[in-house]
C-alpha cells in the first residue's frame, strides 16, 4: 500500500521538481490552461514527451519556488515568470524549437459544448437546414428569433443565424438549442501566452516572423536611421555613402562653374562645352550593343545549317554531256 504524502511533503517534492527544470532548462512557454479537462492535458504531455516538459501548479507556490531556486543560485533571470503567471497558467520547459513547440500544443484542441455562463471566445453561427427536431420543438426557434419552416415533419432554419457574438456570456437557451442541434461550438486547448528564452520574455507573435521579415525590418531601419542623419548632418554608418555622394557633387559643381579642375571633372567640361557629344555617345553605345548581339544569333544559325555535299562527291553530275 502506498505511502499518502502530507501537503509539506508534496510541496518539497514540487520545490525540488521546478527547481531542477530551472537549472536544466533556459526556454519556457507560458500556457493558459482554461478548460482544458486532465485528460486532454495528459495527451499534450504525451505528444511533447521528449524534449519537452508540461508543468502545472498554484501560481503563489510556483512563484515562491522561483525566488526560492533565484536566491539559492543567483541566477534572477527566472524572476520575469513571476509576473507572467496570472490565471489558470502552466509552464512548457523545452529543449526543442519554441516554433515546433508552440505548434505542437495546438494540435491539442477538443470540441467543447456551449456551457450556460460560459464567454464565447467565436462567434456561433447557425447554419441553414434540416435540424431533425420535430415540429414540437420550434418554441426554442421562436424564443431566439431564428426563423424556421416545417418540411416533410420536421423543423428546417431558412437562412443562418448568428446565434452567440464573441465576448458575450451563453444563456440557457442558446446552450440548449444548441445541445439539441449536436453542435459543439467551442474549442479549446493549451493556448501560448508568453515565451521565455535565456532571460528574455516575448510575444508568441514573435516565432511566426521569418527571416525575410526581419531583413525588411532591419532595411527599414536602416533607411529612417540614414534618413535622420542627413537631415541633422549627424554622419553615420548608413548615411555615409550619401553624405559622400553628396559632397562629390557638391565639389564637381564647384569645379564646373570655376576654373578649377580635375580628371574626372574635364570629362563633364568637355560634355558641357559641346552637347552634340551627348547626341554621339548615346547611339555609339547602343550600336555597339545590337551589333554584337546580333552576331550570336547570326553565328547559331551558321551552325545550323548543314553543309550541302557537292555533285563530286556524289558521284555524278547534273550537267553531263
Amino acid at each position: 500500500m502506498a505511502i499518502k504524502r502530507t501537503k509539506a511533503e508534496k510541496k518539497i517534492a514540487y520545490d525540488k521538481k521546478l527547481c531542477s527544470l530551472l537549472d536544466e532548462y533556459s526556454k519556457v512557454l507560458i500556457a493558459v490552461a482554461d478548460n482544458v479537462g486532465s485528460t486532454q492535458l495528459q495527451e499534450i504531455r504525451k505528444g511533447l514527451r521528449g524534449d519537452s516538459i508540461v508543468l502545472m501548479g498554484k501560481n503563489t507556490l510556483i512563484r515562491r519556488c522561483i525566488k526560492v531556486h533565484a536566491e539559492k543560485t543567483g541566477n534572477k533571470d527566472y524572476l520575469e515568470l513571476s509576473n507572467l503567471l496570472i490565471g489558470n497558467v502552466g509552464l512548457i520547459f523545452t529543449k526543442g524549437d519554441l516554433k515546433e513547440v508552440r505548434e505542437e500544443v495546438a494540435k491539442y484542441k477538443v470540441g467543447a459544448p456551449a456551457r450556460v455562463g460560459l464567454v464565447a471566445p467565436v462567434d456561433v453561427v447557425v447554419p441553414p437546414g434540416n435540424t431533425g427536431l420535430d415540429p414540437s420543438q420550434t418554441s426554442f426557434f421562436q424564443v431566439l428569433n431564428i426563423p424556421t419552416k416545417i418540411n416533410k415533419g420536421t423543423v428546417e432554419i431558412i437562412t443562418p443565424v448568428e446565434l452567440i457574438k464573441k465576448g458575450d456570456k451563453v444563456g440557457s437557451s442558446e446552450s440548449a438549442l444548441l445541445a439539441k442541434l449536436g453542435i459543439r461550438p467551442f474549442s479549446y486547448g493549451l493556448v501560448i501566452s508568453n515565451v521565455y528564452d535565456s532571460g528574455s520574455v516575448f510575444s508568441p507573435e514573435v516565432l511566426d516572423l521569418t527571416e525575410e521579415d526581419l531583413m525588411d525590418k532591419f532595411a527599414s531601419g536602416v533607411s529612417m536611421v540614414a534618413s535622420l542623419s542627413l537631415a541633422i548632418s549627424y554622419p553615420t554608418m548608413a548615411a555615409a555613402p550619401h553624405m559622400f555622394l553628396n559632397a562629390y557633387k557638391n565639389v564637381l559643381a564647384v569645379a564646373v562653374e570655376t576654373d578649377y579642375s580635375y580628371p574626372h571633372a574635364d570629362k563633364i567640361k568637355e560634355y558641357l562645352k559641346d552637347p552634340s557629344k551627348f547626341a554621339v555617345a548615346a547611339p555609339a553605345a547602343a550600336a555597339a550593343s545590337g551589333s554584337a548581339s546580333a552576331a550570336a544569333p547570326k553565328e547559331e544559325e551558321k551552325k545550323d545549317e548543314p553543309e550541302e555535299e557537292s555533285d563530286g562527291e556524289m558521284g555524278f553530275s547534273l550537267f553531263d554531256d
